[in-house]
């Protein structure tokens, strides 16, 4: 049996966005991360899709900047990455370990 995630907290519609933004961005550059690829065309679509997600993460932030939401609730937004499998998707960006020799 998979184990229960704990719930999303509850995030502002921006917040949310901002979440979603982030998480696309990571998977993008996970995509893009030249020690994890090993086609150009499919780094290169990466990359090309930054531009989009790059804007709506912008978006979400000027949003939540002109709704007052001025703080990061960093704690939160950590637990709604972590529901969300924010590290493994993050754990792509970086770079593997290198080989024992």
């Amino acid at each position: 049996m998979v184990p229960e995630l704990p719930p999303l907290p509850a995030l502002t519609r921006a917040e949310g966005q901002f979440i979603d933004a982030y998480l696309d961005i990571v998977d993008l550059l996970g995509k893009a991360n030249p020690s994890r690829t090993s086609h150009t065309y499919g780094a290169l679509r990466a990359a090309q899709a930054l531009v989009g997600r790059v804007e709506a993460l912008r978006e979400a932030l000027t949003l939540m900047h002109m709704r007052g939401e001025n703080e990061v609730h960093a704690e939160t937004l950590a637990c709604a990455l972590r529901v969300l499998d924010g590290e493994r998707r993050a754990a792509r960006v970086t770079l593997p370990e290198a080989p024992a020799g």
